[in-house]
């Protein structure tokens, strides 16, 4: 299932080279062709507690999953992501 633009999507896997862990939240800003027999490319925009840009990064569509109603967003300091 692709994701849809500009909703928030939780991450499947951490990403450590930007201080990301699997599950933190990022707003899906656009979609891109992935390299042939890839699946798409998902550029995301993460943010901070107060709603702060912290960074943007690409990941592939597969390393992100709607937000659930069964879901409980959580707090870490950015600190701790390393």
């Amino acid at each position: 299932m692709t994701p849809e633009l500009y909703k928030e999507v939780a991450l499947r896997r951490d990403i450590p080279e930007d201080n990301l862990k699997a599950g933190d939240v990022a707003m899906l800003v656009d979609l891109v062709p992935g390299p042939p027999g890839q699946p798409q490319g998902a550029v995301l925009e993460v943010f901070n507690a107060i709603g702060e840009s912290i960074c943007v990064t690409s990941v592939s569509v597969e390393d992100v999953e709607p937000l659930t109603a069964d879901g409980i967003l959580n707090v870490r300091p950015l600190s701790q992501a390393g």
